[in-house]
């Protein structure tokens, strides 16, 4: 599976690459800048998932989102933004922009791990049940435990984005994700590791609707399994 790092800075690069590399077998490339990276997807490249520097000269990360995201060819490939700016507006337009996901500098491994488990197809609940070393019925409280915790998530998540406190939607956010890469929805956590970069009503709703519907699916095929 190939993975494209585009930063200018090229200790900030070597960095992000060494810590996907640490994530699991993946074929890293590189590209200097926004604009090598364009050439690259001209010349062929579709990489499976691209984490892209926000500043840089000749053609900058949100520049070249906007190019990737008008070409067809390339417009489902999962983009994401990494940057040092931290802030609501810089995020803001990130996501208007149809970035996949932010990451705050300094990289830590836990911000890129959910964008490339999210890669991977979701368990059935049979291999879930075998990667964790329990039983179909030890699953199923653990199904039913994370779906009390997403109903319930989110009249708490509104209250805390009500009162603009992004720190503590963030840790409920993380437990989510958690939650999901635990239980085999990789895509689900994925949505909320975009939502932890910008704790917004949108993607907040976006990322529990979407846990939702992938653990009905879940609970569907677990059925299947134990019947």
């Amino acid at each position: 599976m190939k993975v494209l790092v585009v930063d200018d800075d090229v200790v900030s690069r070597m960095m992000l690459m060494h810590l996907v590399d640490g994530c699991g077998r993946y074929e890293i490339l590189e590209a200097e800048d926004g604009l090598d990276a364009w050439r690259q997807f001209e010349a062929g490249l579709r990489p499976a998932i691209t984490f892209c520097d926000l500043r840089m000269p000749h053609l900058s990360g949100t520049e070249l989102l906007v190019r990737v995201k008008a070409n067809p060819a390339l417009a489902a490939m999962p983009f994401v933004l990494v940057s040092a700016a931290n802030d609501s507006a810089t995020m803001d337009e990130t996501v208007q922009l149809g970035a996949d996901g932010y990451v705050v500098k300094p990289f830590r491994v836990e911000q890129l791990r959910p964008h490339l488990i999210a890669l991977e197809a979701d368990e059935t609940p049979a291999a879930c049940a075998a990667r964790l070393g329990v039983d179909l019925a030890r699953l199923a409280l653990y199904f039913s435990g994370l779906d009390r915790q997403l109903a319930e998530a989110g009249p708490v998540l509104d209250d805390f984005l009500a009162a603009g406190d992004a720190a503590g939607a963030g840790e409920r956010l993380a437990r989510l994700r958690e939650g999901c890469a635990t239980t085999g929805l990789y895509a689900a956590a994925a949505g909320f590791a975009r939502a932890e970069a910008a704790p917004r009503p949108a993607p907040v709703t976006a990322a529990l609707t979407d846990a939702r519907a992938a653990l009905a699916r879940r609970l569907a095929l677990f059925e299947g399994a134990s019947s």
